[in-house]
């Protein structure tokens, strides 16, 4: 019985759709007091992937958390979904997971086995990233959600932040886009095969790797740093990530769409109008930031703005280097591209040609 258990009826809600509009976030978060603990090295004041608290003067932990409702009809498979995309905002500020905590609302209305299929899922993701699941808390909802909060470390000095971008840099994304419209198109039973199980295996894929290599690419910098700025791209989308970045670097960005790698079925799905309400939330949430070209169609400019779930690392990287970076990415099997320029502050703010 277990193995035939489906989610269809769950996935049919509001996925990544029903993730808080990043403009009311912001607005409620400027309305909070600013932390004073000198410990606490990134709070919530520059919209970061997560926090860094010092314990000691070679440890810091990194700590996120990250849930949200079925997009994949297969319990196991959205397991394994929701652990990767609460890993990746460790691995976004350079730090090694090391434990998670279950966060489950699970309905009365389903077996058993459809949790127990989704915590499995779950600790294959954890177990393969190394991160031991140590407890969690569970409660009744009429809509089941799943989740983690994950606790990671880092050297106090050596962690990433979404800031930092330079003129001059290069920007670099490691995953194709389209898990939205793609989730959006299953939803209503029109998303073909071949775009789901793309989707899915993105969406599965940790960013470890990518990070590895990071990491690799910095180390070799001779104590000049070459990775300005990282962060990973989930609800807010390419163009809600990037515009974080360029504001708390104080710059602009130039993103060539045709240089952007999109999942098989995603420019399809885009086309037919699967869009998701958080897509409609963050085209609101750039208008007057992001600009496009007369070129860019429709399609592209709604990928762009495409919540993304367990979406790639966007990174800021020194011109002298990007090329190279790119080149240990193909060797490791990692689909970055190449996808924009940082430039001096000017409007508009993100430049989309």
């Amino acid at each position: 019985m277990a193995d035939t258990v489906r989610l269809t009826t769950t996935a049919k809600s509001a996925g990544c759709a029903a993730k808080l509009s990043p403009s009311i976030l912001e607005a409620v978060l400027k309305r909070m007091p600013p932390p004073t603990d000198p410990n606490l090295l990134v709070g919530f004041e520059t919209s970061d992937d997560a926090a860094v608290y010092r314990l000691t003067d070679d440890v810091a932990i990194v700590q996120t958390v990250d849930f949200f409702t079925p997009i994949v009809d297969d319990p196991g498979l959205f397991g394994q979904v929701t652990a990767a995309n609460s890993l990746s905002d460790i691995y976004a500020m350079g730090g090694k997971p090391i434990s998670a905590l279950t966060i489950i609302a699970f309905p009365a209305s389903q077996p058993p086995e459809v949790m127990e299929q989704i915590l499995r899922g779950g600790l294959v993701k954890m177990d393969e990233a190394g991160c031991s699941v140590v407890g969690g808390h569970s409660i009744r909802d009429d809509e089941l959600k799943f989740g983690y909060a994950v606790t990671g470390v880092v050297h106090p000095k050596k962690f990433w932040r979404n800031v930092g971008a330079r003129p001059g840099d290069k920007l670099i994304l490691t995953k194709p886009v389209g898990t939205g419209v793609i989730s959006t198109a299953l939803k209503q039973d029109k998303a073909a095969d071949a775009w789901v199980e793309a989707s899915t295996a993105s969406m599965i894929t940790l960013n470890r790797k990518a990070a590895d290599v990071l990491h690799a690419v910095e180390s070799r910098g001779n104590g000049a740093q070459p990775l300005h700025a990282v962060t990973d791209v989930t609800g807010f989308g390419v163009l809600g990530h990037s515009r974080e970045m360029a504001i708390g670097s104080g710059v602009s960005l130039i993103i060539d769409h045709m240089r952007v790698g999109y999942l098989p079925g995603a420019i399809e799905a885009a086309r037919g109008g699967f869009l998701s309400g958080g897509l409609a939330n963050n085209r609101n949430f750039l208008e007057g930031c992001a600009q496009f070209a007369p070129n860019v169609k429709e399609e592209f400019r709604s990928l762009l703005l495409d919540p993304q779930t367990s979406g790639g690392l966007l990174v800021s990287i020194a011109p002298s280097v990007a090329s190279s970076a790119i080149a240990e990415f193909e060797r490791h099997g990692i689909p970055a591209r190449i996808i924009g320029d940082v430039v001096t502050k000017r409007p508009p703010l993100i430049e989309v040609v």
